[in-house]
């Protein structure tokens, strides 16, 4: 399933450090493409929310980008479980 769409809904103003009026945005979930067509997946729903929200195209997330900036490492062989050094804590 890959992610089409991030789903945003303004959800107040402020003003910032040189007084102008800027919106203030809550991401409310995703948009994905399945195999039967768009699925609409909300993990938010703000309090005093209108119903209209923004469909953006989705910003890479934390691990997507250095994932790709970085060669892929080799994985350790499976089935050796009871080696408890790899556990990262």
């Amino acid at each position: 399933m890959a992610r089409k769409y991030e789903v945003t809904a303004v959800t107040g103003k402020y003003t910032d450090s040189t007084g102008a009026e800027k919106s203030r945005y809550q991401t409310l979930g995703s948009v994905i493409e399945a195999k039967n067509g768009l699925m609409l997946k909300l993990e938010a729903v703000p309090i005093g929310w209108d119903g209209w929200a923004y469909l953006n195209d989705p910003k890479p997330r934390d691990g997507q980008q250095a994932q790709q900036q970085r060669p892929q490492q080799r994985q350790a062989p499976q089935g050796d479980d009871d080696d408890m050094s790899s556990i990262p804590f």
